[in-house]
This record gives C-alpha cells, sequence and structure tokens, in this order.
C-alpha cells in the first residue's frame, strides 16, 4: 500500500538520522533567519546528537539531567556495569542499595522505578512511541512520574530524531540564544520558543547548532555559566 504524501510531509514526522539531514536543515535555516547563518559560520557542522530509542536510551537520559557530559558518561559505565541486562525488570528487582552504588541519586532512583513500573504495567509503550505525533510522545512520557518537559523533549529529539523538536526549556540552549541574539538576559523557555517558531520544521537542528554555539561562547568567555 502506498503511503499517503500528506503524512509524509508532517513536520512533526521528519527525522534526522544521519549528517545529510542535519545539512539540509542547516541550509533551511541559514536562507531562513540571519541568526541562524551567525551561529553555523560560527560552529560548523554540529554533532548528530543520536541515540537508540526505547528503555536504554530513555534511562540514559534521566542518568545525564543537570549534570556535566563526563560526570554522566562515568555513571552511565557504572550503570551498564551494575544493571545487566539494562531492562525494566533488572531495575524492578534491585534495591535500592545496589542502584545507589551506581551513582544514582535517590530522585533518579525513584524515576527509573517510575519509568520501570510504567514499561512493565504497559502504561508506557516505548515502542509504540516511534510512529506517534510529538504531541503524543510528550504526552505519554510525562505522565509517568519523574519524566518532565526537558526528558520528553530531548528523547524526541535524540532518540527518535525528530527534526522539529526542541528543549525551550534547556540552560545550554538558552544561554546559547542570549548570546547569539545578544540579549541582556537569559531568554525564558516561553521566549526561547517564541523565536523557535521560526525554525520550524527544523527547530532541532537549530537545537544542535545552539548546543554548539554554547561551547563556543564556553571557549570565549570562562566564566560562561555551565
Amino acid at each position: 500500500m502506498a503511503t499517503d504524501p500528506a503524512a509524509r510531509s508532517k513536520p512533526s514526522m521528519l527525522c534526522i538520522d544521519t549528517e545529510a539531514d542535519v545539512e539540509r536543515g542547516i541550509r533551511a535555516l541559514r536562507r531562513r533567519c540571519h541568526v541562524m547563518r551567525k551561529v553555523h559560520d560560527a560552529t560548523g557542522l554540529p554533532p548528530l546528537r543520536r541515540r537508540a530509542a526505547g528503555f536504554t536510551g530513555l534511562i540514559r537520559i534521566i542518568i545525564g539531567q543537570q549534570l556535566s557530559v563526563a560526570s554522566a558518561n562515568a555513571i552511565w559505565a557504572r550503570c551498564v556495569a551494575g544493571i545487566k541486562p539494562m531492562r525494566a525488570a533488572t531495575i524492578a528487582g534491585l534495591n535500592d542499595d545496589a542502584l545507589r552504588a551506581c551513582g544514582l541519586s535517590g530522585p533518579k532512583i525513584r524515576t527509573l522505578r517510575a519509568i520501570s513500573d510504567a514499561v512493565i504495567s504497559r502504561n508506557l509503550k516505548l515502542r509504540g512511541l516511534a510512529t506517534s505525533s510529538d504531541e503524543e510522545v510528550h504526552a505519554a512520557l510525562t505522565a509517568v512520574s519523574g519524566i518532565g518537559p526537558w526528558t520528553a523533549d530531548i528523547y524526541i529529539l535524540a532518540c527518535l530524531g525528530r527534526a522539529d523538536a526542541f528543549a525551550a526549556g534547556d540552560l545550554a540552549l538558552q544561554i546559547a540564544a542570549q548570546h547569539a541574539f545578544d540579549l541582556d538576559d537569559r531568554p525564558t523557555a516561553d521566549d526561547l520558543l517564541q523565536r523557535a517558531e521560526n525554525w520550524r520544521p527544523w527547530r532541532s537542528v537549530s537545537a544542535r547548532l545552539l548546543w554548539s554555539y554554547y561551547r563556543v561562547v564556553k571557549s570565549r568567555n570562562s566564566g560562561a555559566p555551565i
């Protein structure tokens, strides 16, 4: 059966799977927005930033929240060693001491347990999210205790690879946007979301560019917030 062309063209279902997809988005953003041209000129091609979808991908996002990349990678390595296999049933079967030994804080342990319970009970069907709209994915994830909008946004962007995903609440994106737009103050999530309307349907590419620009800003000014 032929695919409905209208369904293929829905912005929320466009995906970023390769560097060529990122480059396509950059070309569109450069034509549309002088700020994105400025950011791209400073950063070059940003990383693809793709992770596997599903339970492991979601858990890794939770583990990396509010941590530096180095700390997140170190704790993730301990979790991979201590949670074998990385499945909902495994986490449900481990006690809190075992999870703390992996470097997990109390709040993250509670969130991992809530996700595991939701997966085991089939209240959260991660495999089915691959064909759900961005809005449906966001609603399904944030219905689980401990999963907030940022986590849902990052899952949609990095794990599902949706082209129009955007994490307006991300601190690094806000700081990068402040410098890119030469603003006196860091934009709020609502402010940044409004500015990002101009970047549809390639907001996830704009996010990749801004994350790379954040690193540029940090390298220029060692006093920049992290």
